[in-house]
């Protein structure tokens, strides 16, 4: 999965913030980097399916909009220029590569539809809470959902048994039920299925 650490979302609106990277502000560029770098980073990894590929792609954006701030000219939204740069250079890089993707190319979403962004605000809603989880907890959680291991596996890998394993992601999803929305709750376990994964690799 895509991990980033969570940053405090500036006061300013993306007009001024453009504004003032347009004049080489580089806090400007900062800013705006801490507000969209995770979301990007979602849409990318959602598309590659790779992190360190979709970091880069990402990070690529934010350094042409640097590059290139005094000729850039933003008609619509800076949030949706910023994704609709990203899906161009999703869609170079699968050219590039001759990579074929799960889905063809012209059907790749629009990363700036209402509809994406809704979901990205849920998804990040749900790892906000994950960060709030002890760091072994987390860690155990991350191993089973997002890498796919086996209890056993995340025993052997951290020396710990596999009844902790057990315990520890119970706990965590526990926790989540306790303070995520039901709607949300329910769109994580139906993602991240751990429990139902890692009980048929463990028959």
């Amino acid at each position: 999965m895509f991990y980033i650490c969570f940053l405090t979302i500036p006061v300013l609106s993306d007009k001024l913030i453009w504004e003032n990277i347009a004049k080489g502000d580089k806090n400007a560029l900062k800013q705006l980097h801490e507000k969209y770098f995770y979301q990007m980073g979602l849409y990318a990894h959602k598309m590659l399916h790779d992190d360190q590929i979709a970091e880069e792609l990402v990070s690529d954006c934010f350094i042409k909009i640097w590059e290139n701030r005094r000729k850039i000219e933003i008609e619509s939204s800076v949030k949706h220029y910023l994704f609709l740069m990203l899906r161009n250079g999703i869609v170079d890089h699968f050219r590039k590569k001759r990579i074929v993707s799960t889905e063809p190319i012209e059907n790749i979403n629009d990363p700036a539809s209402e509809e994406y962004f809704d979901e990205q605000k849920q998804y990040a809603k749900l790892y906000q809470f994950l960060q709030k989880l002890p760091e072994q907890r987390r860690k155990i959680l991350e191993m089973a959902v997002f890498d796919s291991l086996t209890y056993a596996e995340i025993a052997q890998k951290l020396d710990i048994t596999k009844n902790t394993v057990k315990t520890q992601i119970g706990r965590a999803y526990r926790f989540l039920k306790e303070n995520l929305e039901p709607t949300d709750f329910y769109l994580f376990c139906t993602l991240h299925p751990a429990d139902k994964e890692s009980a048929k690799k463990d028959i």
